[in-house]
């Protein structure tokens, strides 16, 4: 199977991406919905299950990938791993490189990643905030 081109391939992911991000909004939706307002305020309980469903979704794709082989799934992978799973949590993508450090013996990359991530982002997050409160 050949590669789909730039422009193709864009499309898919951005087809796979809107249909992600709607999802993510449907679901934050219906869970406050179920447990109310209260509840989803006190604790991100539906960002929570996106990272959880994405993470084993993106488990599911990769192993079923890996078992296709090479070339096979290109479109499975740009539509559902890159556009759909990227538009519905990049948790999932984060997940897949951090176990695939793992799996490959690199625990101290792995940790690496794991704690830049996590600080870098929230050390961004922080500077954007106080960016915004002194404008």
């Amino acid at each position: 199977m050949t590669a789909p081109s730039p422009l193709t391939a864009s499309a898919m992911v951005f087809a796979g991406g809107g249909a992600g991000a709607v999802l993510r909004y449907q679901l934050g939706r219906a869970m406050t919905g179920a447990l109310g307002p209260a509840a989803v305020s006190a604790f991100p309980w539906a960002t929570l299950a996106v990272n959880v469903i994405g993470s084993l979704a993106m488990g599911l794709l990769a192993g079923w990938l890996a078992k296709a082989g090479p070339g096979a799934g290109e479109t499975w992978r740009l539509v559902v791993g890159v556009g759909f799973l990227g538009g519905f949590t990049t948790f999932s993508a984060f997940s897949l490189e951090l176990m695939l450090l793992i799996e490959r013996g690199q625990a101290g990359s792995a940790f690496a990643y794991a704690a830049v991530s996590v600080l870098a982002g929230l050390t961004g997050l922080y500077i954007g905030l106080i960016a915004m409160r002194l404008a």
